[in-house]
């Protein structure tokens, strides 16, 4: 694009061709002068609408160029392409818009072939931009087609190509190799703007937020997703015009917000069409993790239809009834798909083992499905995960015949490899691990053959014979090797003087002589540990049997008869207030020896003195009444205790009794 001084002048030349026009309709110098103009300003329809409108004097041998152009940039590559194609003579600049033409619509083949033609058959200002667009096919190759880049001996002096040359890298899984050279391209990328004066620093922030684009989709590759995210952000609040950062946020909620900005207006043209596939699948299983059931169905269908024999939609839609817990309709639908494109059936029949796994109860099923991948069976992760679940499912018959099958593979196909071997090996220790000792002969024989110096395959294999043939077992036990030859170098005496030999020698030896001495038995007595004596209530007497009954409460004895009736029968403290404990008899003085036969008169000495020692009764004390009072209440309280814990017709019995 033109800007500044240079689009005011292509408005300035277009009025003047439109002066020219006004006088002559049909020149062909003034009007390709116009369409030049409108290119110029970026008026691409306005163009081509001139030039379909003057096919009869615009041939397509005057304005072949132009007229490919403006459809190039109006994103009709197909007619672009069908433009440059028909044109009589291929100039150079036809060549480079065909090379643009040809990456947009992702013929990277002869993109690459268009690119090298023009680099080697042109000189002039513009091979640096070539061998930029060179790299970039080669790096769409490794990434899109997986196709393992050449050497194009590209001196990497600018931050374009060692951008290109990192993204090749990122094809190729080499991602620390990678990360190096995009730290290389942001130094360079610095450098280089930072010298143009017209150029600000937002302006250099958002070229540099390609390269650290690629930088954080390494990063989550890596699996450091915290900083990928980090960065990703970043980028976003620059609110960059190519908008194709990578969501790895995990609120979902969050994330179907990012995704709308993907919908953007020319976001389709930017990006090649795995990249917009992949939008499509995201968005996809965004609508079924946020349980939009209906909206995801009718996105996976739509790119099933789209790409028939891709995987993603199908699992999509089976991992959307498995949310629906229709478990046996999801199997059936990968089954279907697996029938009918035989090339991805693999990994849809690992999908449905997983599946029959998760249900628990349908583990002989998966092994089926896995059984019936033929170009897997041989393979080690998958004879490992059969033989793991049959275990399980204790079916050691079906265990052994995986590995059978998988020895029999490698021993047409890739005999004495080391994986031969080590499923050799596996199979005769699974054998012998479960009491197939003779079904492991063949295994060990075969193992010992191979490396015969092997002792413990040997010993293996004579412990296998033992059941089997002892004959057999003691010929090969002629090739074990002598004691001579097995004796260890070990230092006798040091290894007896040494910290855990010279203890447990000590040990030993002090028990043997301990042994020597004593009197049989003596040496049990000392090892009993000495019972402490229990502390004897004072008052005991041991000439006595102990009551036998002495832990139960009273009211639970045996013996116990109860309170008897009218003990306390001259005791008053139930009585009136007033009243006093002291008995009747103490208060009728007649029965007293010292009471004189008459009472004396009133108002004589006698009768003072006799009544200033007497205490009126209501000013008596009655003698152990508290201590009678509270004696009753805590009788009182066991027994509503009884009552509560042990409700037995003993217990209640006795309450009852209590309460008199």
């Amino acid at each position: 694009h033109a800007s500044g001084g240079s689009a005011v002048r292509g408005e300035r030349e277009e009025r003047v061709g439109e002066l020219i026009l006004q006088i002559s309709k049909d020149d062909v110098t003034a009007l390709q002068c116009k369409v030049v103009c409108l290119i110029q300003n970026g008026s691409f329809k306005e163009a081509l609408g001139v030039i379909n409108t003057h096919t009869k004097v615009l041939t397509s041998d005057i304005i072949a160029f132009e007229k490919a152009y403006c459809e190039y940039r109006l994103n009709r590559i197909e007619n672009a392409l069908k433009t440059i194609q028909s044109a009589s003579q291929q100039t150079d600049k036809l060549k480079e818009l065909y090379g643009q033409v040809l990456y947009r619509l992702e013929r990277y083949d002869d993109c690459l072939a268009a690119y090298r033609d023009l680099i080697r058959n042109s000189q002039d200002e513009y091979e640096e931009e070539r061998k930029t667009n060179l790299s970039a096919v080669v790096a769409a190759q490794s990434t899109w087609e997986k196709v393992m880049p050449e050497d194009l001996g590209l001196r990497e002096a600018t931050y374009e190509l060692c951008y290109n040359s990192a993204c090749a890298l990122i094809g190729q899984g080499r991602l620390n190799e990678a990360m190096k050279k995009l730290q290389k391209a942001e130094e360079l990328c610095r450098q280089s703007l930072s010298e143009d004066s017209d150029v600000t620093e937002e302006d250099i922030e958002a070229e540099l937020a390609i390269i650290h684009g690629q930088m954080a989709y390494i990063m989550q590759l890596q699996g450091r997703t915290e900083d990928a995210l980090q960065l990703y952000n970043q980028i976003i609040k620059l609110k960059p015009r190519d908008f194709s950062s990578r969501n790895v946020d995990q609120n979902v909620f969050d994330s179907k917000k990012k995704v709308k900005l993907t919908n953007a207006e020319g976001v389709e043209h930017k990006l090649s069409k795995k990249q917009l596939q992949a939008i499509e699948f995201n968005k996809a299983l965004l609508a079924m993790y946020t349980n939009q059931a209906d909206q995801c169905r009718k996105l996976s269908a739509s790119l099933q239809s789209q790409s028939p024999e891709h995987l993603l939609p199908v699992l999509i839609q089976a991992a959307q009834l498995c949310r629906e817990k229709q478990h046996a309709k999801a199997v059936g639908l990968l089954q279907d798909f697996a029938d009918q494109h035989p090339a991805n059936a693999a990994e849809i029949k690992l999908t449905m083992a997983q599946l029959k796994i998760a249900q628990g109860i349908h583990v002989t099923k998966a092994c089926m499905i896995l059984r019936s991948i033929e170009e897997l069976q041989h393979k080690p992760g998958m004879v490992s995960a059969l033989v793991t679940m049959y275990s399980h499912e204790e079916d050691i018959d079906s265990a052994i015949e995986v590995f059978t099958q998988a020895i029999q593979w490698y021993q047409q196909f890739q005999p004495k490899s080391p994986v031969h071997l080590s499923l050799i090996r596996e199979a005769a220790n699974f054998k012998l691990k479960h009491g197939r000792k003779k079904e492991a002969i063949s295994d060990l024989e075969e193992l010992w053959k191979q490396n015969p110096k092997d002792v413990h395959t040997l010993a293996q294999l004579i412990s296998a014979y033992s059941l089997v043939d002892p004959e057999k077992a003691k010929v090969l036990s002629k090739h074990l090797p002598s004691s001579d030859t097995m004796s260890l170098k070990v230092d006798v005496d040091a290894l007896e003087n040494s910290h855990g030999a010279t203890y447990v020698r000590k040990k030993a030896g002090k028990l043997t002589g301990d042994n020597q001495q004593k009197e049989p038995g003596q040496g049990d007595v000392k090892k009993k540990k000495k019972k402490k004596k229990g502390k004897l209530p004072k008052n005991y007497d041991p000439k006595v049997t102990p009551d036998p009954e002495r832990w139960l409460p009273m009211r639970e004895r045996s013996y116990y008869r109860g309170r008897k009736k009218g003990k306390k029968k001259d005791q008053v403290g139930k009585g009136t207030q007033g009243s006093t404990t002291t008995g009747s008899s103490e208060l009728d003085a007649s029965r007293t020896a010292s009471s004189p036969p008459t009472s004396p008169r009133p108002g004589s000495a006698a009768a003072v003195s006799a009544t200033s020692n007497v205490i009126p009764p209501r000013h008596q004390k009655p003698a152990g009444a508290p201590a009678t009072k509270k004696k009753q209440q805590q009788k009182k309280k066991k027994g509503w205790l009884v009552v509560m814990v042990d409700c037995s017709e003993e217990a209640l019995h006795f309450s009852s009794g209590s309460w008199g």
